[in-house]
């Protein structure tokens, strides 16, 4: 028997049911991981739009990036959280579309930026002499604005089209959050039209800006091996392995869920490469980005020591506001 999708009024985010011993310490895990990645990537954005020495393209990618990363952790990791304590791990049926989409939209949009990233340190090192002219602030918005937009057709696409189609009896996603292998697999009748877009989405909006990255890294590393001095090669490479190691991180596990052929799915495997892709990359990103980075520290810094400054001069105003409270009318 089958339901046609108007009939569907919510699903059921399986998770981690299968292990409710550890559903309180998985809680306890992501709930930290969540509020480091909050805190880590608002400090980028703060830092990089208060320091006017951050005020350059590589940074501006950077706080675009936290911008995104903020984004699809916050549409997944929330509702995660609720269901790890809540016996009802249910989300409504436009709950769960609204999530797919975001997700997938912001996920494609990374895929670009990471592109943009590779491409910017492409300038800066293979014609330091042209970066100004190349990475101007128009080219810069130009960038960000195409990486933002490139997955909404193709992703907003695949979303109406999985959620526009009749689903079977059982509710269950087998999943933490409602991804497209997990939500495919709910789906009655034939699938195939859902399998090629997902393919072209994967050819689109990650092959090819993971093409572009490895171009890049090419010519980075030709142009690092002629520059004589150690200490000039190591300060070039050490610029871009924090984004090469990323990149490795999330285009690995993200492919190895997408690119992988129907009989060899295992949503169970599957749950866990996602965390991979959707939980640790926003998490580590302040750290081997910018934390790392000497002129991010000093802002950083520069941040800390101002805020200090105003907690110290508030604190001692509300002193002298109390002290002349208490002196007697003359």
């Amino acid at each position: 028997m089958r339901k046609n999708h108007s009939m569907v009024n919510n699903f059921l985010l399986l998770g981690f049911s299968n292990m409710p011993g550890l559903e309180a310490l998985f809680f306890t895990v992501f709930l930290t991981i969540y509020l480091l990645t909050l805190t880590g990537n608002s400090l980028i954005i703060i830092v990089t739009l208060t320091d006017q020495t951050l005020h350059s393209p590589m940074y501006f990618f950077l706080r675009n990036l936290s911008y995104l990363e903020i984004g699809y952790t916050s549409v997944i990791i929330p509702q995660m959280l609720e269901n790890l304590l809540s016996e009802n791990k249910t989300i409504s049926f436009l709950g769960c579309a609204f999530q797919m989409g975001i997700f997938l939209v912001t996920g494609a949009a990374e895929c670009y930026i990471l592109a943009a990233m590779a491409y910017d340190r492409y300038v800066a090192i293979c014609q330091p002499l042209h970066y100004p002219l190349i990475m101007s602030s128009q080219v810069c918005y130009e960038l960000v604005a195409a990486s933002w937009l490139a997955g909404v057709p193709v992703q907003l696409g695949q979303t109406v089209l999985v959620f526009t189609s009749d689903f079977c009896d059982s509710k269950e996603i087998n999943h933490f959050f409602c991804d497209i292998p997990a939500m495919v697999n709910l789906i009655c009748g034939d699938t195939s039209i859902n399998e090629l877009l997902a393919q072209v989405e994967v050819a689109l909006l990650a092959v090819i800006p993971f093409a572009l990255i490895l171009m890049s890294y090419v010519c980075i590393a030709c142009t690092i091996l002629k520059i004589p001095s150690v200490e000039g090669r190591h300060k070039a490479f050490s610029t871009c392995s924090s984004h090469l190691m990323v990149v490795v991180v999330f285009y690995g596990s993200g492919m190895a869920v997408y690119l992988k052929p129907k009989s060899s799915h295992s949503l169970e495997m599957d749950k866990f490469l996602s965390l991979f892709y959707t939980i640790l990359p926003p998490l580590i990103n302040p750290l081997i980005y910018t934390l790392r980075n000497k002129e991010v520290k000093e802002a950083l810094g520069k941040v800390l020591v101002l805020l200090h400054l105003q907690e110290t001069n508030k604190h001692r105003k509300n002193g002298n506001n109390r002290t002349l409270g208490h002196i007697p009318a003359q």
